[in-house]
């Protein structure tokens, strides 16, 4: 009796041992399930946030990542590779397949194209960037479209208000009534105070289109359309190299005289600040250039971090924080959408003043 109850208690001793370790084993694995899923959630998200900041050769309005369908429409590519090469991005079918044009094949790698073999391959150097030849890119990309549909809208936009003020004795309405206050406060507020009375009239055409370009664009960019012109570094540089052309050559002689050798203070200091004077010519536009850049690229980075934390936490208290985080963060934006554009426009006019300014050396 007594063997058969030892008998029993081994039995039952060994089952649950071997019960505990698969038990173990199962949880081990569900956890690794569950980690592997995570890691793949944030890597879609990091993915998704990357592919929002950078530019892309066709307009997708939204996916369906379970089916693999895109919802858009493909943009034209223009290469210059031995001749001119024209055809539609839906070729690349998203940087799934190669593109195969008058026997050449092009490959879109990280948003370029690659000139490629029939197989794809695509070569590195040393530091694992690609080495296949890259053609000349003249396509026209989401970035480019944006473009051209903005400058079209803000010119019928201006000629608008022109039309108005002229068929209306100078008492705006509609659109213009509504714009008129910007567009005095530029004038009153920011060109005529940085600039002042006597050549402020010059630069205001200038000044109104960078001011209503850029505010328009970040507008544009807190939309779900994927529209992020001015957090590309590409046009905040073209805006800051316009910003420097005009001031340079519309500046006065005495603007390089107070550079390169300024009255009244001694020849050795001369000597010492003419070289910090001069490389503030050039610092000038490149922290314009990157205030604007860092700004509206931040701003997207966390909304859409903010986002995509609600896929993370897939529970309702957590979504839900997130969400009205992000709703205000949102409200935010709208600010700095309007901030950066009048930064923008306010030191561009300041650098303007600076290249027109009456000095009197005799005080």
């Amino acid at each position: 009796m007594q063997k058969k109850i030892v008998y029993i208690l081994a039995f039952l001793t060994i089952s649950f041992s071997a019960y505990s370790q698969h038990a173990t084993e199962h949880s081990k694995e569900q956890h690794e399930l569950v980690q592997h899923e995570e890691k793949n959630l944030r890597e879609r998200i990091k993915e998704n946030i990357q592919h929002h900041l950078k530019d892309s050769h066709d307009f997708v309005f939204f996916s369906d990542t379970k089916k693999g369908k895109h919802y858009g429409f493909s943009l034209p590519i223009i290469l210059w590779d031995d001749g001119l090469k024209i055809f539609s991005s839906s070729k690349f079918h998203h940087g799934e397949t190669l593109a195969e044009v008058d026997g050449n094949h092009y490959k879109l790698y990280h948003g370029k194209i690659y000139k490629v073999d029939a197989q794809g391959t695509i070569n590195y150097d040393e530091h694992h960037h690609p080495a296949n030849v890259k053609p000349l890119d003249f396509s026209i990309t989401k970035g480019v479209l944006s473009l051209i549909i903005m400058s079209v809208l803000m010119l019928w936009l201006f000629i608008s208000i022109a039309r108005s003020y002229k068929k209306n004795n100078g008492v705006p309405k509609g659109i213009a009534g509504f714009l008129e206050p910007i567009i005095l406060y530029i004038r009153d507020d920011i060109a005529i105070p940085n600039i002042g009375e006597k050549h402020y009239a010059k630069y205001m055409n200038y000044l109104l289109t960078v001011f209503f370009f850029v505010w328009f664009f970040n507008l544009i960019g807190l939309t779900p359309l994927g529209i992020n012109v001015t957090g590309n570094i590409a046009i905040t540089f073209a805006l800051a190299l316009i910003t420097f052309l005009i001031t340079q050559f519309t500046a006065k002689k005495t603007y390089w005289k107070h550079i390169f050798w300024m009255p009244g203070v001694p020849w050795l200091m001369k000597i010492i600040l003419a070289p910090i004077e001069l490389l503030g010519v050039f610092i000038k536009p490149f922290a314009l250039m990157i205030r604007l850049y860092a700004n509206i690229s931040a701003g997207h980075i966390v909304l859409m971090s903010l986002i995509g934390l609600m896929f993370v936490f897939q529970n309702w208290i957590g979504s839900s924080l997130t969400f009205f985080l992000a709703f205000a963060i949102s409200l935010i934006e709208l600010l700095v959408a309007l901030l950066q554009a009048y930064i923008f426009t306010m030191l561009s006019a300041l650098y303007f003043g600076f290249a027109v300014e009456e000095h009197d050396d005799s005080h």
